[in-house]
């Protein structure tokens, strides 16, 4: 199953990659020794609105097709047509439906998740206690790899904000504690980074740029 599902996948695919573009002056990565394969686990920090279209723009990258779950789905429910899961906060049934689901895609081979485990959108940060959930779906699925991704954004010298990912080396599952730590530590390292997507520049780098 491709990650852009149809017509109606490659539309939402589409306009993800163009509000990037239109939001943002460029998109930066820093891409891991070696390349994460299914069944893995790309778990990021969550401090900003469009984590999830940069993961969706890393993932299409690392060439790993992955389901992601949305707290909000009801509200875009269309994002199902490029991996999105309903996840809703307080209905305890259908998260566990949702993990239950994912699971079994994992196990069968072909896909990867992409999860936010400090469950929530926050402002940055110290990573906050994570969730339980990713634990349990790294102990169901066999020969899993665990990928943290770091995202920090900045809006310093251009007029639209940059972002950076960092991504970390795939390892066994280990703990959940053993993955935080994971995480933060990748917040705090010094990397070299490359363009992801170009995205808008500033007004005076456009008008520069006519002859």
């Amino acid at each position: 199953m491709a990650q852009e599902q149809g017509l109606v996948g490659r539309l939402v695919g589409g306009m993800v990659r163009r509000s990037v573009r239109a939001r943002f002056h460029t998109v930066y990565w820093s891409p891991p020794t070696t390349a994460p394969r299914h069944p893995a686990i790309l778990y990021a920090n969550h401090h900003g609105w469009m984590d999830g279209y940069l993961m969706f723009y890393l993932i299409q990258k690392l060439n790993l097709e992955c389901v992601d779950w949305i707290q909000e789905f009801d509200s875009f429910p269309l994002f199902a047509k490029i991996g999105g899961m309903r996840y809703p906060l307080g209905d305890t049934a259908a998260r566990a439906a949702t993990i239950k689901r994912t699971i079994r895609l994992m196990q069968a081979g072909g896909k990867s998740l992409v999860i936010f485990p400090e469950m929530e959108l926050q402002r940055p940060g110290p990573l906050r206690t994570f969730g339980e959930a990713l634990s349990l779906v790294a102990r169901k699925v066999p020969d899993v790899q665990l990928v943290p991704v770091a995202i920090r954004y900045e809006m310093s010298i251009h007029e639209r904000p940059e972002a950076w990912l960092t991504v970390g080396e795939p390892e066994p599952w280990c703990d959940l504690d053993h993955a935080q730590q994971a995480l933060a530590d990748l917040t705090r390292q010094e990397r070299q980074f490359q363009v992801l997507i170009e995205g808008t520049k500033d007004v005076n780098e456009r008008f520069g740029s006519r002859k």
